[in-house]
């Protein structure tokens, strides 16, 4: 994807070589209001791949903005190299002068290989980062509200398939036991339902082994997608959901936190044909996004629960919009996310 072709209004490239910073900001659109989204800080193989990535994520970041009904738009940053290696004070506060020179057209936050520590450093240098510790008056861990939003709309669409809100009786197996994964646990077993999971960390299995006994594990995610569960969550990489693992996939619904979830378009199509109902990724784990956008205005947990809450209520908007339309549900969620981009956008255009 190019740069010009690909639609988005702004795209910053960032370097300082005393600090080795290697950064891209992607702003995909400011229709809704600033831009929002998290720094991805990972060892790309190239330049190209750094660059498509970003600007794919941004435009994730627009449409789940515009769907969470925040007056945000989209954006995305990414640092090339790795945190393990690379990530240090002068590296984190030159990429917030940066995120500061764009004048509040872009917020940050954490992503892959960022925390809530570095938000705080990267807050030294501009007032434009959220998702920032709670010692620093900020919301904390973003994967409380995540997990919390997965599970509404899991909840939506056991409904929309088996015609009751609840998990319970059903066998939902989980790729990634990270921290979003953990808590979609909790919440599932306290549901009623019989949970299976997968994890390529030996840490996190030991964890669902001391913590959550009554959890099987199973050796890796092609096991897991090829066994006998109703629903199957994504909670680790993008790309889980390929014209391979569709072929084998034995749920019926699909609902999980990771981002980019369909390896090419067209997958979708795949799901559809096969009866399997998915659940748009940026829809449903948009709970993160909710509880750092809360925190722009002063973090509140019972309203950002609130506003997570009303997941499950977009969930079901959604389906019900592709069953109506005969379209699968991640074009209906494109449809309705440009709509409101569009139309709240519009007014822009008058002035006051």
């Amino acid at each position: 994807m190019g740069v010009f072709s690909s639609q988005h209004e702004q795209v910053v490239f960032c370097h300082d070589p005393h600090s080795g910073l290697r950064a891209i900001i992607a702003v995909y659109s400011t229709a809704l209001g600033p831009s929002l989204g998290g720094t991805r800080f990972y060892p790309y193989a190239s330049e190209e791949e750094a660059l498509h990535d970003v600007l794919e994520l941004s435009r994730g970041m627009a449409y789940k903005n515009a769907l969470a009904g925040l007056d945000l738009g989209g954006g995305k940053a990414v640092i090339w190299g790795d945190p393990e290696k690379d990530k240090s004070e002068s590296l984190l506060r030159a990429y917030g002068r940066f995120v500061q020179s764009l004048g509040g057209r872009y917020y940050t936050a954490c992503d892959v290989g960022t925390y809530v520590q570095d938000m705080d450093i990267v807050a030294k240098e501009t007032r434009f980062v959220t998702g920032r510790s709670e010692s620093h008056g900020g919301a904390g861990d973003s994967s409380v509200l995540t997990a919390y939003g997965v599970f509404q709309g899991m909840r939506a669409a056991a409904e929309h398939r088996w015609g009751t809100p609840s998990l319970a009786g059903r066998r939902v197996g989980i790729a990634g036991l990270g921290k979003v994964g953990k808590h979609l646990t909790r919440h599932l077993l306290e549901d009623g339902a019989a949970v299976v999971a997968t994890d390529v960390s030996e840490r996190a299995l030991d964890w669902a082994r001391a913590t959550y006994p009554q959890v099987d594990l199973v050796g890796s995610n092609d096991e897991l997608v090829a066994s006998a569960i109703d629903v199957y969550a994504p909670c680790a990489l993008g790309g889980a959901l390929n014209d391979d693992t569709v072929a084998v996939l034995r749920a019926k619904v699909v609902a999980g936190a990771a981002n980019n979830q369909l390896a090419h378009p067209g997958v979708e199509k795949l799901l559809a044909e096969r009866g399997v109902l998915y659940t748009p990724d940026y829809v449903v784990n948009s709970g993160g996004v909710i509880q750092v956008a809360d925190e722009i205005e002063g973090f509140n947990f019972a309203r950002a629960k609130e506003r997570a809450g009303r997941i499950y209520a977009t969930t079901k908007q959604i389906l019900q919009v592709a069953e109506a339309e005969g379209v699968p549900p991640a074009l209906a969620a494109d449809r309705l996310a440009e709509r409101r981009m569009a139309d709240v956008g519009r007014l822009r255009t008058i002035l006051v």
